[in-house]
């Protein structure tokens, strides 16, 4: 350990030459006792005009029995404050002093403060982040389940408009098999009766069968004619039949329709133009007796009576293949495959309008099996169906909004000729009906596509009507007539099944999280206020400490004050003085903790001592001494922060401070001096200025 001298100096009445005027390489120190040096400055005994100062440095390195006298003394100077578990620690750096940091703000408070400010920051974008998230899904997901329950009620109505049109399609042509294959039955009985054979027939209590047959559909612009197959040597024995049998079912239609205005002679010599014609565009469209080749294909029986001008139309005699391309195509396909077939058309409502439909020709055999190879094709049932029948009252009311496309597999045919089944078709091209469902109710939209593109993928298709014919047996350049029902839903269904609640759970997910924001920055503000307080305080106790320890050994009280406060686990507190426990202080509960203390080899203590205070501050009111005392502790607090001189404490009117602690340097005892010079010039200041 260190060896120490004293250098004092004794109150004397006379002037001596003042340390401040010794050039500072000059000063040099005795290593013996009861060496003194005057610093005093002139005294009076009514004033405060002088002052002492004591340099206390270590001896040099010597061989003086003195200093091994002195050695054995064992002196030393040591800085102690609280125990500390760890121990104390030897600093032997020779580093140059630094300024003393006094009266600092606590940086760890202001790191603190900035943590919890950022800590703020990413709370509060965590829930915005999460406000914003929860919503989101919330909209989304309520969106989502409203968009699957749509598409899934979409999926059961259209299932179930297809199961009722397809059910009405099944029904109705086993119906009309079933018609033809009675009507074919009946004529081969008759004609072995009467030993005739086809197209000599004329089929009993017609409107009876006819409206049962078209009743299964229920649509008011249903019709059924049928026609009679012509050969070209029969015409003029045609002719004189129909004559005869026209009035005959005229009556029976008249009877069963209740056209009680209308006699059969009426009508017959009105309406019935007795012999096979066409309608003649070259010739004003007047009836043009039939002289071409070939077979005609004479409408003779129809059902019901269309009227035109308040009187019923009759097609009777009319060749539906001069009248009709369609007609005559199909006619062409039923004579190569023997099977039934598909047409579309536009149906008459009234005198200026007309809709999109499709006639069905199922062929009528001689005989009842209709399944021979050999049958003979007698006549053609033609049913002219506008389809809105088939979808009526396939949903309950307020099920609304299903569009129903009807397509057909085969191109329409052109103006002035047949169809070459071409398969690079556009949609103009084909045949193609819009209907939409409404509840019991269905509407004609038109004759093209007309559901919304939007909804192509919810698309659900059936086949609707399939005759099963074979490709193989069609003529050339013939199409294969398969119907196909296309069901989407519309935007009207849609909007049915959306609802405000996906904003209303939004809106109050958003409510929830403003609600919880609120609650937690009302409880941040509570907390930040007490937090300011404490910091207020802590910053208090830490200036108050700066202000008594040097930074490195406040900074290891507090480390240690932590550590203390950590191995409590959670033990009652018994603080003192600024929350600060015992063991701060220098006082420790447990036996045998070792204090903070730092060996310290070489350094220079300084005691400035007031010369003739006591009878001067006798004189004095005590807020006069308190200036005196504070205005000089002040200027020497500053002075010590300039030179780096460690205050150690303030004794009445001696100022106690040291050099070369706590940070060691090799120039401490020079550091001394200049602090002493400049503390004997501010006091003559300073005492100047008080007086």
């Amino acid at each position: 350990m260190g060896q120490f001298c004293c250098l004092w100096n004794k109150r004397e009445t006379t002037d001596v030459k003042l340390l401040r005027t010794l050039p500072e390489t000059s000063i040099s120190w005795s290593t013996k006792d009861n060496i003194n040096t005057n610093l005093s400055l002139h005294n009076n005994s009514n004033s405060l005009c002088s002052s002492s100062i004591v340099i206390i440095m270590p001896y040099g390195s010597s061989d003086d029995d003195d200093m091994r006298s002195a050695t054995s003394k064992k002196s030393q100077f040591t800085q102690q404050s609280t125990p500390s578990s760890s121990g104390g620690r030897s600093n032997s750096s020779s580093e140059p002093t630094a300024p003393r940091e006094v009266f600092s703000t606590p940086t760890v408070g202001k790191r603190e403060e900035a943590n919890v400010m950022r800590a703020r920051g990413l709370v509060a974008l965590i829930l915005l982040l999460a406000v914003s998230g929860v919503a989101t899904a919330a909209n989304l997901l309520v969106k989502q389940q409203e968009r699957s329950d749509f598409e899934n009620q979409f999926e059961a109505y259209a299932t179930q408009v297809l199961t009722v049109a397809r059910s009405k399609a099944n029904q109705f042509t086993d119906a009309l098999d079933s018609f033809a294959s009675s009507i074919g039955g009946h004529a081969a009985v008759e004609h072995a009766r009467l030993n005739t054979s086809w197209p000599f027939y004329t089929a009993p209590e017609w409107s009876v069968q006819a409206e049962k047959l078209l009743k299964i559909t229920d649509d008011e612009h249903l019709a059924v004619a049928m026609t009679h197959i012509v050969q070209e040597d029969k015409r003029d024995q045609w002719n004189s039949y129909a004559a005869q049998q026209i009035p005959l079912w005229y009556q029976e239609s008249i009877d069963h329709e209740q056209f009680t205005e209308f006699t059969p002679q009426e009508l017959v010599d009105n309406m019935t133009i007795p012999f096979l014609h066409f309608y003649d565009p070259e010739n004003g469209f007047l009836p043009t007796p039939l002289s071409g080749p070939g077979d005609a294909l004479a409408y003779f029986q129809i059902h019901p009576f269309e009227l035109f001008l308040g009187s019923p139309i009759m097609l009777t005699n009319l060749d539906a293949l001069q009248a009709s391309e369609q007609v005559a195509e199909l006619y062409r396909i039923m004579k190569a495959t023997r099977r039934p077939s598909i047409g579309f058309t536009r149906i008459p409502i009234d005198l200026e309008s007309t809709i999109p439909g499709s006639f069905i020709m199922q062929p009528v055999f001689h005989g009842a099996d209709t399944e021979a190879d050999d049958r003979e094709m007698g006549a053609i049932l033609i049913i002219r169906i506008p389809w809105m029948g088939y979808f009526k009252n396939a949903l309950a009311k307020d099920q609304d909004g299903i569009v129903v496309v009807l397509e057909s597999a085969c191109p329409k045919l052109v103006e002035a000729g047949i169809s070459t089944g071409r398969e690079d078709l556009t949609e103009s091209d084909r045949n193609i009906i819009t209907y939409q469902v409404d509840g019991p109710d269905a509407v004609l939209l038109g004759d093209s596509d007309l559901h919304d593109p939007k909804y192509e993928a919810l698309a659900v298709s059936e086949v609707f009507i399939d005759l099963d014919i074979d490709p193989s047996q069609l003529p050339e350049g013939a199409c294969v007539p398969v119907l196909t029902l296309h069901v989407y839903p519309s935007a009207e269904l849609e909007a049915s099944f959306q609802t405000n609640n996906a904003i209303l759970y939004t809106v109050v997910v958003v409510a929830i999280f403003v609600f919880t924001s609120l609650v937690f920055l009302l409880y941040d503000l509570s907390v930040g206020k007490r937090q300011r307080t404490v910091m207020d305080r802590i910053a208090k106790q830490d200036r108050i400490v700066t202000d008594v320890f040097p930074t490195a050994i406040r900074d290891r009280l507090y480390e240690n004050q932590a550590k203390n406060m950590m191995n409590a686990n959670g033990a009652e507190d018994d603080d003192g003085p600024f929350g600060l426990d015992e063991s701060f202080y220098g006082r420790s509960s447990e036996i045998g903790s070792a204090p903070l203390a730092d060996l310290f080899p070489s350094v220079t203590v300084v005691f400035a001592d007031l010369v003739g205070f006591t009878a001067w501050s006798s004189a004095r009111e005590p807020h006069q001494v308190f200036i005196l005392l504070e205005t000089i502790y002040g200027a020497f607090d500053k002075l010590a922060y300039r030179h780096g001189v460690f205050k150690v404490e303030t004794v009445g009117d001696c100022y106690v401070s040291a050099a070369g602690l706590p940070e060691p340097t090799d120039d401490h005892a020079a550091v001394a001096c200049r602090f002493a010079r400049d503390c004997l010039k501010k006091m003559k200041d300073v005492i100047r200025k008080l007086e």
